[in-house]
C-alpha cells in the first residue's frame, strides 16, 4: 500500500478514504504471525526457550483485571497530557505515533503509579531472570509507546541498540570491540523491553511487527522499500489484554497502522542484563523509591533521583 502520506495531516477524513479501506480489509484478512505461540504464566520455561529463538515471546493472563484497568486508565492520561501539546497529530514517532517515555521530560513513566505497579509482577520477574540467567538485572526505564487512530503508515524496521558510534551520535551505543570481530548481536541478550498490554492488541489497531530471529542478524535492516510484504504481516497479534511481550531489543520489529476506532498502547518496562550498562536517566524521587517493594528498590537502584534534588515531570514533544 502506497500513497498514504497525504493523510498525515487530514485529521479524521483518512476514516472516509478509499484506500485506508482497502488497507483495512486487507489487513483484517492477513495480518498477524502464522502459529504464533501465545504462552502462559507457568510455561516459564518455555517463554525462555521462544525468547532466545525468535527474539520475543508472549505470554497471556499475565496481568488481572484490576491491574489491566489501572494501566490502561493511567496510559489514557498521560496519552491525554501528550496529546494536549500536538493538535496536529504529528506525533514524536512518525504522524499519530508516540514514546510514553521520549514524551517525559525524564524520558520515562516511572514517576507514575501505574508503571510502579508493573515492577512486582511474579511471570516477568521470572522470565526476565530466566533470560539473563540472573535476577541482578537493572531497570534501564519506564516507558512504551501509544498510536491513535490514523496512524495509516508503517515505521521503518529498526534496532532499539547498537554498537558504539562515536561521542557525537548518541550515548546510547555502549558496545565496542576494537578488533572489529564482535558486535552487539553476538552477545547474549543485553536488554529486554517487556510490553504490557492494556487492551486486545488486534490486526487493526496497530500491532507490533517482529521479525523472528533478527536478534542475531547482521544484515542491513531493510527499508520500507526493500522490506517484503510477509515482513509487513508479521505482526504480533491476535494478543490479549493482560498479556505481556518480551523482547530482545536487538530484533528487527516496528509499527504498523492503527486503522480501528481506538488508541493502541504498550507501556514497557526495559531491563539491562547484570552485566550491560548505558546511560539512565533518573527516573523516580527518592521519596517515592522508598515506598516500593524490597524487589522494585533493588531493580530501580539506578533510576532514583538523589534525596536533595526536585524531579522534574511532565510532558514534551521532543523526539525520542
Amino acid at each position: 500500500m502506497n500513497g498514504l502520506s497525504d493523510l498525515k495531516s487530514a485529521g479524521n477524513r483518512w476514516m472516509d478514504d478509499p484506500e485506508v479501506h482497502s488497507l483495512r480489509a486487507y489487513l483484517d484478512a492477513n495480518n498477524g504471525i502464522r502459529g504464533l505461540e501465545v504462552l502462559e504464566p507457568a510455561d516459564i520455561r518455555h517463554a525462555v526457550e521462544l525468547f532466545r529463538r525468535d527474539g520475543f515471546v508472549v505470554i497471556a493472563n499475565v496481568l488481572d483485571s484490576a491491574q489491566v484497568e489501572i494501566l490502561s486508565k493511567g496510559c489514557a492520561e498521560v496519552a491525554s497530557e501528550i496529546l494536549a501539546l500536538d493538535d496536529g497529530r504529528k506525533g514524536n514517532r512518525g504522524s499519530h505515533r508516540y514514546s510514553f517515555g521520549g514524551s517525559s521530560l525524564t524520558r520515562s513513566q516511572l514517576h507514575r503509579p501505574e508503571w510502579q505497579m508493573l515492577l512486582d509482577i511474579p511471570v516477568v520477574t521470572h522470565v526476565v531472570s530466566g533470560i539473563f540467567g540472573s535476577s541482578d538485572y537493572v531497570l534501564r526505564s519506564a516507558s512504551g509507546d501509544f498510536c491513535l487512530p490514523g496512524a495509516v503508515e508503517y515505521q521503518p524496521l529498526h534496532s532499539d541498540v547498537r554498537d558504539w558510534h562515536d561521542n557525537g551520535s548518541t550515548p546510547f551505543s555502549a558496545f565496542h570491540d576494537p578488533r572489529g570481530q564482535l558486535t552487539i548481536r553476538d552477545l547474549p541478550c543485553p536488554y529486554v523491553c517487556v510490553n504490557f498490554l492494556p487492551q486486545d492488541v488486534t490486526r487493526l489497531n496497530g500491532p507490533t511487527r517482529q521479525i523472528p530471529g533478527t536478534q542475531h542478524a547482521r544484515t542491513p535492516i531493510p527499508t520500507l522499500d526493500e522490506e517484503p510484504e510477509w515482513m509487513r504481516l508479521s505482526t504480533v497479534c491476535p494478543a490479549p489484554a493482560g498479556a505481556v511481550m518480551i523482547r530482545d531489543v536487538r530484533a528487527w520489529h516496528g509499527g504498523t497502522p492503527n486503522v480501528s476506532d481506538a488508541i493502541r498502547s504498550i507501556p514497557n518496562l526495559e531491563f539491562y542484563a547484570p552485566w550491560f550498562r548505558e546511560p539512565i536517566v533518573p527516573g523516580i524521587t527518592y521519596s517515592d523509591y522508598r515506598k516500593l517493594s524490597d524487589h522494585a528498590r533493588r531493580i530501580i537502584r539506578h533510576c532514583v533521583a538523589d534525596s536533595s534534588e526536585t524531579l522534574v515531570t511532565g510532558p514534551t514533544l521532543r523526539a525520542p
